[in-house]
């Protein structure tokens, strides 16, 4: 596999395969390995304040010499505290979601950092585009956690984001294996993000039990809900069905909100309450069948995706 296009240069990285920074998962041990490996790792802020954030960039630095990034999810009422506490310790890749990229960019800018925005929608791509993003990732409603209320698939919204943008745009949702990620360039993408299957890996800072649900988990072993507050999409538990059954009763965004109440994502992934825990993953669980280290993940999705392009370029 030898990719050097817009994403790889972009990032200065061998493969253009991001990890995703999710919460209470993408800890430095997990993004280290990642860039180690030729990818981009992004620490996940989003389950951090300033001061623990701190400590996993320094821990990252030291741990690799290539390039790693952060992911901010913009609503949070410390995000800026979080860009802050990055810039501070020359963080110069940003991956923002969950807002709006216009309130933080030209801070980020100033300090010459690449800025990528993930989106679900062409409208939110185009935004992204227009203040300034470098980068976008198109996240298909097939990804694990909060996703786009209008819960367009991966391999219908990445080629419209390609045909609507002139900068890059990164593939995410339901992507697990080589197979995919040559489907992804073949939609247009110059990129691909991918999380569940990161999320199993060894240097996951996941709880062990969690690791377990998504291996255990299989094509129909998702669901999504809280629609009305916020999609999510997660492992079938207890708690997931609690949510689906309030909504076929009719329950309202407050009465939701009292289901959901607070760290149900910490309550699931990071203390590994399979229960009532909000066991985030996306519809690519079904592909994930053992827990292993970085290295071996990345060495099978070279191969498979050699296999697939080879297959394919000698079918024609």
């Amino acid at each position: 596999m030898n990719i050097n296009n817009r994403i790889a240069k972009l990032f200065n990285i061998k493969y253009p395969i991001i990890q995703a920074g999710m919460v209470w998962v993408s800890g430095w041990k997990l993004v280290s390995a990642v860039s180690n490996c030729g990818g981009l790792g992004l620490i996940g802020a989003g389950s951090m304040k300033s001061e623990l954030l701190k400590e996993h960039i320094n821990k990252c630095k030291s741990a690799t010499d290539r390039p790693f990034g952060v992911n901010i999810p913009l609503l949070r009422g410390d995000a800026e505290d979080l860009i802050k506490t990055s810039i501070e310790n020359d963080v110069k890749i940003f991956f923002t979601s969950a807002g709006n990229p216009a309130k933080f960019i030209d801070i980020l800018k100033k300090k010459d950092a690449i800025v990528v925005h993930v989106v679900p929608s062409v409208k939110h791509g185009l935004k992204a585009e227009s203040v300034g993003c470098d980068a976008i990732v198109g996240e298909g409603f097939e990804a694990g956690g909060h996703n786009g209320p209008d819960e367009i698939a991966t391999l219908s919204l990445i080629p419209q984001l390609v045909d609507a943008l002139s900068i890059p745009v990164i593939a995410a949702g339901g992507i697990a294996d080589g197979r995919q990620i040559a489907a992804s360039f073949c939609l247009g993408a110059d990129g691909v993000q991918i999380g569940t299957l990161f999320a199993a890996t060894e240097e996951s800072s996941a709880h062990i039990n969690y690791k377990n649900a998504i291996v255990n988990s299989n094509d129909v072993g998702t669901t999504t809900a809280f629609k009305q507050i916020g999609l999510i999409r997660m492992i079938k538990n207890n708690f997931a069905q609690s949510a689906l059954n309030a909504e076929k009763l009719g329950a309202d965004a407050n009465q939701l909100k009292d289901i959901l109440g607070s760290k149900r994502e910490q309550l699931g992934i990071f203390e590994g309450d399979l229960n009532e825990g909000a066991l985030e993953a996306g519809q690519s669980a079904g592909l994930v069948k053992e827990i292993l280290p970085v290295k071996e993940v990345f060495e099978k999705l070279i191969n498979q995706f050699s296999q697939v392009r080879n297959s394919f370029i000698n079918s024609f």
